[in-house]
This record gives C-alpha cells, structure tokens and sequence, in this order.
C-alpha cells in the first residue's frame, strides 16, 4: 500500500473507531474519509486447523493482501466443519472486502443451500469465518470488535463454571462437598456453577438394573428424582443461600417426569434447569416452561434468527442458551438476544469452545443487552494459554474486555503446534 494511500487509510481507521466510542453513525465529510478504505483490502485466503483440546477446536484464519493483516476466529467443534471451511465456503470470500461482514456471512449461506445452509454444520462453518472476518475488522478499524457490534453494555463478563461430571459417589453427599469445594478452590473466583443433574441416574445405576430403567426411555423414576434432589440440597447447603448454580438436563426427559422434578427441586432455587426436554418439539419446552416456578434456559442445539423463533415468540423458555460459535456467529447471535430482549427473556452462553472462540463469545455478550452469564464447559490445564494474552484471563469470576483491536489475542503457535489433532499442520 502507498504511503498516502496508508496514511488515509489509518486516518479513515481512526475517524471509524473514534465514532464507534462516540456511539453515533458516520456522515458527511466522515464518510468521505472512511472511504479511504474502500477497496483497500482483499482477503486471500482461508484456513484451518484443528487442535485437539477439551474437544477437537477449529480454529480459522482469514489472511489478506496486506502482509501481517489477518484475522482469527473458531467453528463449534465436530467432525466435516473444516472441509466445508476449505471446500465450499471459502471460494465464496476469495478476493472480497473484508469489513463487509455480513454481506459475507449471507453470501456463504446463499452460495450453500444444498449444505444444508439453516442449521447444523454449514452454519458452524460460515460461523467461525464470521468470527475471525469480525476480528479482522477490528484490526483494521483498530478497535475491539464488541464496538463494532453496537458497542457494549459492559465490559466485564460474569462466567458460570460448569462441573461436567457428576460427583465421584452420587449417592454420598460428602462426594457433592467435596465436588462444590474444588471448584470454589480453582483460582478464577467463579460466582456461578452448573452441576449435573441428568448424570445422577446412569451414575448411579450404570448397567440400567433398576425397575423402569432404561437406557433408551426418557423416565425418571420416584428413586432417581430423589437421588437429584438430594444431591442438589447438597450442593445449596455447601454453596451456601446466595450463590447462583444452575442443574443440567441434556435434554433427557419427558415432559411430565420433567415437571415432578423440577417442582421437587424449586426449593433449592436453582439459577436454571438446563435443556429439560429435546430441543425438536417448542410446544412441549414451552408446555415445561409453562408449568413450573424454576427458571428454564436451553437453546445450545437451535440455529440462526429463525431456529431460535418460535421458542422465543411461545415464550418457550426464561432465558435463550446460545452457542455462539454455533448458532450463527456474533451478529446473528446479537439479533437472537435482541429479538428475545423484546420478549423480556434473558441471554446466556453456552460454551465449549477454546480461548479464542470463547473471547469471542465475550465480545458479542458484551454487546447484549439482557446478557446474564457466560459457560466455562470442559477444563484441561494448558487451556488459556493456546492465546498470548496481556493480564489474567478471569478475575473474581469475570473476563474483562480489553482495549486492543479485534479480540486482543494471537494464537501461541508452541501450544498449538504441541496439541495439533493428527495429520492437522500449523493452519493447515
């Protein structure tokens, strides 16, 4: 890029961001500046790579013609999300402006119809594009990319730590002491937690033995909801009156089985009952919703505006449970909670993703309005330092956004190279 041409770019850069901060939209001779940008940048390439972490990550790179201009973002896990990346959505992008987000984003979905371009993997896939396209503008605009998504409602995000496994015993109420204790212990100050309610059964009989078990119905059993019960009186006497926690179903029951327990469980005032019923049948979640007193969240399972319609115009649910990286990426994911805000329903995160697609994750809750709590899911000890980040990654339970262009970070090419899935190469 010329020196003046440069010059107008950085000067079109700073006017962009300055307003962003100012909350206004660019007109007159601000546009006629910002104009530098035009045309100034084309992407040239799209990768991918896979490390083998809690779950196998794909991590995405979007390059450009400018040396050392790129951006970073994620796909949900899963296996076939990196051979769409590669094979069909990327040629969609080749050669395009980067900071017209998403243009792109509708250009990948429309060009993929016969992908299956509503739900499921193709709109994982154009969901980490999105994500690392979002980091790339901010780079470009030299700005966090939660300004560039209407800016932010906050800049510290509440984080809930999910315990992933059911207590070592489910029936000795000193293994759900001992569970609670250790994650109250881990270093980040969690304020909020998640426990597995659905696991108490199979855990506690693993062969499916016991009268009405069975390894493919949905029942609960008089002895398996006081087993839950018990194990979560448990978990309230140990946290204590006023810590949050939230009981994870997976989905699991049927809808009347469904209401006698969370009725059983009201008086231990649960933050949430997880995904009570499958996520295919609103009517039913609704019909749970309807019935009992203990708030419902679920949604990790919908796809885009629409997925997530019906469960919000039914009022299905107290609060939408978006996968981020998953459902749509950060603008689509922003239009959810805003179309749930007018419904009154509040917004958390659902969240398995590394530290990049998680960072992520923040800057779009960051600009949500009735955003309330964000997942930390599976836990292995290198797991923030796949990114070079400035400063601790949680403080008192909270991750602060901070003041750095994009999402802040770079991956930290040592851990990654050493975590790589097999036959997976250093961005592919």
């Amino acid at each position: 890029m010329p020196d003046t041409d440069r010059r107008n770019f950085m000067r079109a850069s700073f006017i962009r961001t300055s307003a962003a901060a100012a909350g206004y939209l660019l007109t007159g001779e601000h546009w006629k500046a910002a104009a530098a940008l035009k045309n100034k940048v084309r992407i040239t390439d799209v990768k991918c790579m896979i490390v083998r972490g809690t779950w196998d990550w794909n991590l995405i790179k979007v390059e450009t013609d400018q040396p050392g201009l790129y951006g970073i973002g994620e796909a949900y896990w899963g296996p076939g999300v990196k051979d769409l990346v590669l094979k069909q959505l990327k040629q969609h992008i080749i050669g395009e402006d980067p900071l017209n987000v998403d243009k792109l984003y509708t250009k990948m979905l429309m060009r993929s119809a016969g992908a299956g371009a509503i739900a499921g993997v193709t709109v994982t896939a154009a969901s980490g594009i999105e994500i690392a396209l979002w980091d790339l503008a901010g780079r470009i605009l030299q700005t966090p990319v939660c300004n560039l998504l209407g800016g932010r409602f906050r800049d510290k995000v509440r984080f809930y730590r999910t315990n992933s496994r059911t207590a070592a015993h489910v029936e000795d109420m000193q293994s759900w002491k001992d569970q609670v204790a250790a994650s109250r212990a881990e270093k980040w100050g969690w304020t909020a937690f998640k426990f597995q309610g659905d696991g108490i059964p199979p855990s506690a009989d693993p062969q499916y033995k016991e009268p009405g078990h069975d390894p493919y119905a949905r029942n609960l059993t008089a002895k398996d909801i006081r087993r839950i019960v018990s194990a979560m009186e448990t978990v309230r006497e140990t946290l204590g009156p006023d810590v949050d926690f939230a009981i994870e179903a997976h989905w699991r029951y049927d809808v009347r089985d469904v209401i006698n327990l969370a009725n059983a469980l009201e008086h231990v005032k649960p933050m949430w009952l997880e995904d009570p019923v499958p996520p295919d049948n609103i009517e039913a979640m609704a019909r749970v919703t309807h019935a009992v007193n203990v708030p419902i969240c679920t949604g990790e399972n919908l796809y885009t505006r629409q997925g997530f319609r019906p469960l919000i115009e039914q009022q299905a649910t107290s609060g939408v449970h978006i996968d981020i990286p998953k459902s749509g990426g950060l603008l689509e994911s922003k239009r959810i909670s805003d179309l749930a805000e007018m419904y009154y329903i509040w917004t958390a995160a659902h969240n398995p993703a590394s530290p990049l697609g998680t960072i992520a994750s923040v800057h779009a809750a960051a600009s949500m309005r009735e955003f309330r709590v964000h997942e930390l899911a599976n836990w292995i000890d290198w797991w923030p330092d796949l990114v070079v980040r400035e400063g601790p990654f949680w403080e008192n339970g909270y991750f602060t956004i901070q003041d750095k262009p994009g999402y802040g970070v770079e991956i930290n090419p040592d851990v990654a190279k050493a975590h790589l899935a097999p036959d997976e190469t250093w961005w592919g």
